[in-house]
């Protein structure tokens, strides 16, 4: 089939290539997938803001204000407005009742019994990493999430 010696080698650096690029592809996948973060609780706030105000930045120009606070640990302060049991985190939201907009925050397994504690009307400071803050078109507001949130008191 392959009678000529080029064609052998040929093949032969094929089949070495790509063994290179599958390994590589298996490595990167795997420092991806076993990735883990820092506890929120124990890393310093980059910003430390009032919830609203907050809200009302983005609410200004939400483009700038994702490219300030996109994935920066900031401490907010504010009053919680609602609390969603999801899947397997707590939402907890700080609502602007003004306009709609609102912030909201999904915890980290080891800080989902503070998360829970959380009562609407509730005055707290919880800090976690800032994902982005979107444009909702069918609801006509802001909201600005985090991720791997906790709760300081």
């Amino acid at each position: 089939m392959l009678k000529n010696p080029k064609h052998k080698k040929v093949l032969k650096w094929l089949f070495i290539g790509g063994g290179i690029l599958l390994l590589t592809g298996i490595a990167v996948y795997f420092y991806y997938a076993t990735r883990t973060h820092d506890d929120t609780a124990t890393l310093e706030a980059d910003y430390t803001v009032e919830a609203i105000p907050f809200i009302k930045e983005f609410e200004k120009g939400y483009q700038a204000a994702n490219k300030k606070y996109a994935e920066k640990i900031i401490a907010v302060k504010g009053t919680v407005t609602s609390t969603e049991p999801a899947d397997t985190t707590m939402n907890v939201k700080m609502t602007d009742t003004t306009t709609g907009s609102y912030l909201i925050f999904a915890f980290q397994d080891q800080h989902m019994a503070a998360a829970k504690d959380l009562r609407v009307g509730d005055h707290v400071v919880i800090k976690g990493s800032c994902s982005d803050g979107v444009y909702s078109e069918i609801l006509g507001t802001y909201f600005i999430s985090f991720k791997r949130s906790t709760v300081i008191k």
